[in-house]
């Protein structure tokens, strides 16, 4: 597995494009894997999640890539990149298989997840008896949201970190919700992101790896289910 970290220039027209329009940043996170662009099954067979972060303080612009194999930025366009001089690389992409190898029951680490919360609604039987799909409709409030992740968490082989022992309140800051738009060919694409930032316990090292891998909720086309850890009290 690979993390791959890249520092956008909004002054780009084509960052510019992609910061808004969450399919054609899909597009773009996609050519860099030339070698399955007609597979219908791309993203997932490759494993390819995706995340944008700002950093409030510097307001950079920081797309994260996680994918199966090594990806190939030489196809972005130029200036698409905020040059960073001599100051390190970008973009940068690292190899976490092993940090992943590492992973052991009853670890807590940090945890960052931009999710898209939701619910199933009208799914009961029609009158021909046959169950319908129903439909997605977004989680609003906090506790909503935050049992949305722990249910996730349980299948996912982690718990969140409760604020002190014996608390039923998660150690989880929640964003607040973000409309992430786009357009496809044939529809409009929107949908609410979250971000998610606190601890978690590791409670099934295995069934955390995949869900690293495979993502957690709807929405990993556009930039939703991407877990990212970190050691407890540290990020980067």
């Amino acid at each position: 597995m690979y993390l791959s970290r890249l520092l956008l220039d909004p002054r780009s027209r084509e960052a510019g494009r992609d910061l808004g329009d969450v399919h054609q940043m899909h597009r773009t996170v996609m050519s860099a894997f030339p070698q399955v662009k007609e597979q219908v099954e791309a993203r997932a067979d490759l494993a390819v999640l995706h995340r944008l972060d700002i950093d409030q303080r510097s307001s950079n612009v920081a797309l994260l890539v996680q994918s199966g194999e090594e990806p190939d930025w030489s196809c972005l366009p130029e200036g698409y990149l905020f040059n960073v001089g001599s100051e390190g690389r970008n973009p940068a992409t690292k190899s976490i298989s092993d940090a992943l190898v590492t992973l052991r029951k009853g670890q807590v680490l940090r945890f960052r997840l931009r999710a898209n919360p939701t619910k199933k609604i009208d799914t009961k039987s029609g009158p021909d008896g046959q169950r319908r799909n129903g439909r997605r409709v977004d989680l609003r409030t906090e506790t909503q949201q935050i049992e949305w992740l722990s249910r996730r968490a349980d299948r996912a082989g982690f718990r969140l970190v409760p604020v002190y022992p014996g608390s039923n309140a998660p150690a989880v800051r929640v964003g607040a919700s973000e409309k992430l738009r786009g357009r496809t060919t044939n529809r409009r694409v929107t949908l609410a992101g979250v971000l998610f930032d606190g601890l978690l316990e590791v409670t099934d090292p295995d069934k955390l790896r995949l869900a690293i891998r495979e993502g957690i909720g709807p929405g990993k086309a556009f930039g939703c289910g991407l877990l990212s850890l970190a050691p407890r009290g540290r990020w980067t």
